[in-house]
């Protein structure tokens, strides 16, 4: 049965995407050509080394991670090496012919199969990761965050291209715990649709059979800063807790749940009238779209009337990632929640859930303004995609997460991430 739907999506594929040349592939990929059984034995196939023949290896991550002249300023010339971009770039054609074999993808990337220690095993956790391009992207998540013992759903929007569907699908279908949300919606920035992705995704993993204590919502362009066990102690320290930003309202931010919004012509647009007062009086907050929240949460955002009430208010609200969950957060009866006074009040950089470097809130070390230090990479709609340069201090913060990362401008970052990353998995330096 899986290798008729396999056929069934290859042939789809072979009609929407026109192939380039198979050995070409080999040239682009950062793994071996072909499975090489006298390689697997040679290496681990739990541990990232120089070994494993990726582009990136030139790089010096140890000495990046220390903050090194030397080594940042080589990681720099890297990224403006077009051959060297040529060299680390996947097509998403690439994962329909690697995962044919799903065994040899697992071990030839490299991905944990069996859990790493009894605290974890007892300790799973559920994500929902919401994606729309850049499979490369996904897929280095992916293999980062997986445990076997976790359960992961994965929107994809349903105007991607279909070559990023393919992909998708399989590379999800090589792993058991890893699923296509049941009904994906067509994403439409700062709409209502945005946190329906999430939503889908949430009803999916809560009706699934596993007892996930928490759940991290998560979108392509995001990678961790810390281990699964890492993740897993510190979620045990909120003990039923949860941690999202979750602040008054800003007086700028108002019209954004005064006014009352549609999607017209695929797009969020002011209707001119007024939105009507929220339901329950609910007070209403100020947030961003991700969170690290218990069960018990999910379960109110699922079935507490007050909620549900609150969902169809917001479908005609601004942006209402940027405040439905952090409103939730303040809700009386809400497990983890905290108390709707602003003395409960919590920011992005406090909480734990995502690390968001924002272009007008960056400065030198010496500016007692700067929330944060200058971005090393480049800016995407104000929000910085990290590069070698930007690892050092992140390390050292305190979130789970951090957004954003692009393979395709900055690879060098989520290569020695990821490096850093599996030496302490498995070297327990946790």
């Amino acid at each position: 049965m899986r290798l008729l739907k396999r056929c069934r999506f290859l042939l789809l594929l072979k009609l929407t995407i026109a192939l380039g040349s198979l050995w070409i592939l080999s040239l682009l990929t950062c793994s071996e050509p072909g499975l090489n059984p006298s390689s697997v034995l040679r290496y681990s196939w739990l541990e990232y080394t120089d070994s494993d023949d990726s582009p990136e290896k030139v790089c010096n991550c140890s000495a990046i991670l220390q903050g090194e002249r030397e080594a940042l300023e080589q990681a720099k010339l890297l990224t403006i090496n077009k051959d060297f971009h040529k060299m680390v770039h996947i097509p998403d054609e690439h994962y329909m012919n690697a995962t044919e074999d799903c065994s040899a993808f697992k071990l030839r990337r490299k991905y944990l199969t069996s859990p790493l220690s009894q605290e974890e095993e007892d300790f799973p956790l559920a994500y929902s990761m919401v994606v729309h391009h850049k499979v490369q992207n996904f897929e280095r998540l992916l293999r980062a965050i997986y445990a076997p013992q976790n359960i992961y759903c994965v929107h994809v929007d349903k105007k991607a291209d279909s070559s990023v569907l393919f992909a998708i699908w399989a590379i999800t279908d090589c792993f058991p715990n890893v699923f296509l949300v049941s009904q994906p919606v067509d994403v439409v920035y700062a709409a209502w649709s945005r946190v329906q992705a999430d939503l889908n995704c949430m009803a999916d993993l809560y009706n699934s059979s596993t007892q996930w204590k928490y759940i991290i919502n998560l979108c392509g362009q995001d990678f961790p800063l810390k281990t699964n066990l890492e993740i897993v102690r510190t979620l045990r320290s909120l003990r039923g807790g949860n941690s999202l930003e979750s602040e008054e309202m800003p007086a700028g931010k108002v019209w954004r749940v005064r006014n009352a919004h549609k999607v017209i012509d695929g797009r969020i647009q002011d209707t001119g009238k007024a939105n009507e007062p929220p339901p329950f009086n609910i007070t209403i907050m100020s947030g961003n779209a991700y969170f690290v929240v218990s069960r018990g949460f999910i379960r109110s955002v699922l079935e507490d009337r007050r909620v549900l009430a609150l969902m169809e208010w917001a479908k005609d609200t601004y942006s209402p990632d940027e405040m439905f969950w952090a409103t939730i957060q303040r809700m009386p009866g809400v497990p983890g929640s905290t108390r709707s006074h602003r003395k409960y009040d919590m920011s992005d950089a406090n909480a734990i859930a995502r690390l968001v470097k924002w272009q007008w809130h960056e400065g030198s070390q010496d500016s007692p303004d700067a929330v944060y230090p200058e971005c090393q990479g480049s800016h995407v709609r104000a929000i910085c995609v990290n590069a070698a340069g930007d690892l050092k201090w992140m390390l050292k913060q305190h979130h789970l997460f951090a957004n954003k990362f692009d393979i395709d401008t900055e690879p060098v970052a989520v290569y020695c991430l990821e490096k850093y990353l599996r030496k302490r998995a498995l070297s327990g330096l946790q």
